[in-house]
């Protein structure tokens, strides 16, 4: 085994957006307005439990050229985890 670096994905986010509760569009514009606040490369974790976030965070991200690392579930809606990357 390496020493390598941990990857910085899986440390704790830089911000996360608490969207839980919020519907369409919501979720998507609470993310645009919190992601300038992360420095590019830092990561920003969403969670929303609205059913049209999944597809929702995906377009964004892909519209925005942002990356999206991944989700997870949560006991109620997901946890998405976003990278700034500009």
């Amino acid at each position: 085994m390496s020493d390598a670096d941990p990857d910085p994905a899986l440390d704790a986010p830089d911000v996360v957006v608490d969207a839980l509760g919020r519907l369409c569009p919501l979720p998507i514009i609470d993310l645009a307005r919190r992601i300038g606040e992360v420095p590019v490369d830092g990561t920003v974790e969403l969670l929303a439990d609205d059913p049209a976030a999944a597809a929702d965070v995906a377009a964004w991200c892909r519209l925005r050229g942002q990356q999206l690392l991944g989700t997870r579930d949560l006991p109620t809606g997901q946890a998405y985890l976003i990278r700034r990357t500009h």
